[in-house]
């Protein structure tokens, strides 16, 4: 009776723990990239329950391979994975920044054009303003009137709207298909980490296989309920103050992209050494 409390325990521990895992910050700040242009809490919802499917089913894997197999990883192999995770947040961090959009100067042009004869309507060029819109998930800013005669630029006109109206854009597999990668990729390098853990405690392989089971578990409900908080002043500003918006977006471009070169630094250059000599690396 004892034993099988004590095996409920450690099976429950594997849940919690693996509903922290997910609040990691390399976790955290890619998935913020991505809720950052959702303006449904349900859907953003979803988008963390695909991340942690995939980071689960790499460390199920992985973490069967070496607890079932003794798989051992080189040094390099898994320095390797973990800079993926830091490229991988800067390439995210500048779709995040080159999707917002920048102010767009043409107002000389644009008045010029409305106070020429055929250009608009008498008065239009003195309605010439400037304010924060979005197209699809583009979301920018620039002069322009909403009279007859000039937005200064098609509403489809950047890289991002066309994207949108692809057969991508509307393609709901491919919607999910990004963030469940990017949990593969941050499954892969976590996962002997958290291999290497279950082993120092569970010696049956049959355990540390359901272990590994509630852990994943854990982490696709613990994303679940962080991209829910994190959408929601996404969502909320995106419709009632679209200025506010802009700038939560900069931002979470902006730690994508900083804190990946940070990674790519520290895995490559400072502690862990992967492209010098002497490679160091701990599993975390």
């Amino acid at each position: 009776m004892e034993t099988a409390v004590n095996l409920v325990s450690l099976l429950s521990l594997g849940f919690f723990l693996g509903m922290r895992h997910a609040t990691d910050a390399d976790h955290v700040v890619a998935i913020a990239t991505i809720v950052s242009t959702r303006r449904s809490l349900r859907h953003s919802a979803l988008i963390g329950a695909a991340w942690g499917i995939g980071h689960t089913i790499t460390v199920m894997l992985v973490g069967a391979a070496i607890i079932r197999f003794g798989v051992i990883i080189p040094e390099r192999l898994g320095l390797s994975i973990e800079l993926a995770v830091g490229i991988m947040l800067v390439v995210l961090g500048v779709l995040t920044l080159t999707g917002i959009g920048s102010r767009i100067g043409y107002v000389t042009p644009l008045a010029q054009a409305l106070s020429t004869d055929g250009g608009g309507p008498p008065g239009e060029a003195a309605s010439i303003h400037e304010h924060v819109h979005a197209h699809g998930a583009y979301l920018h800013a620039h002069w322009h009137t909403h009279g007859s005669a000039g937005h200064g630029h098609a509403v489809g006109d950047t890289l991002l709207s066309r994207f949108d109206g692809s057969w991508f854009g509307r393609n709901q597999l491919y919607q999910w298909t990004r963030p469940f990668l990017i949990g593969l990729v941050h499954g892969l390098a976590g996962s002997v980490a958290v291999a290497l853990a279950v082993l120092s405690i569970i010696r049956d392989p049959l355990t540390a296989l359901g272990y590994l089971v509630l852990f994943g578990l854990g982490t696709v409900s613990g994303m679940m309920l962080i991209t829910f908080i994190l959408s929601v002043p996404f969502a909320y500003t995106a419709g009632n103050l679209p200025r506010i918006n802009w700038r939560l977006r900069v931002a979470s471009g902006l730690i994508s992209f900083v804190f990946g070169l940070y990674l790519v630094y520290e895995i490559g250059f400072s502690d862990g050494g992967l492209f010098t000599e002497d490679p160091r690396w701990e599993p975390r």
